[in-house]
């Protein structure tokens, strides 16, 4: 019975330990505020708590904070401009950084970014900083800058 009781405790605390989505995962490190943010005024937030997979290149609070702050308070308010810029950031699938290969990938908008593996992997000029933060629904790849479409 003791067995019983342990395994049913072991098992409620797995559930309680669930993978979180892309949009849970990055609210929860903290660092992507500003990303949170322009999801929710782009209407992303649903999208990206889809069932994906999906692989985000997500720029931290720092990146944001490269763009002038009229310029950044302008993007958040153009919708449209907005989520192409957001969708920008985000390739169908999940890469893993072992299997990031140098060259051009397509993303969600519709162009394509371009990756560099010499001298550590940058996406579009933007240098990866952290790698392979797992949610549910893909994988997030911390850049430190925001890349625009071109």
């Amino acid at each position: 019975m003791k067995k019983f009781i342990a395994l049913t405790a072991l098992s409620l605390a797995a559930l309680s330990a669930q993978a979180k989505d892309i949009v849970d995962t990055a609210v929860a490190a903290g660092n992507f505020t500003t990303l949170a943010t322009a999801l929710k005024a782009a209407g992303l937030i649903d999208t990206l708590k889809g069932k994906g997979p999906f692989t985000v290149f997500a720029p931290t609070d720092a990146a944001f904070a490269k763009i002038p702050k009229a310029d950044l308070d302008a993007l958040l308010k153009d919708k449209a401009k907005l989520t192409a810029v957001l969708t920008y950031h985000v390739v169908p699938g999940k890469v893993m950084a072992k299997d990031v290969k140098a060259g051009m990938v397509k993303t969600v908008q519709g162009g394509s970014l371009t990756v560099a593996t010499m001298g550590g992997v940058t996406v579009d000029g933007a240098k990866v900083s952290a790698t392979d933060i797992v949610a549910d629904n893909g994988v997030i790849h911390v850049i430190d800058s925001v890349v625009l479409p071109k």
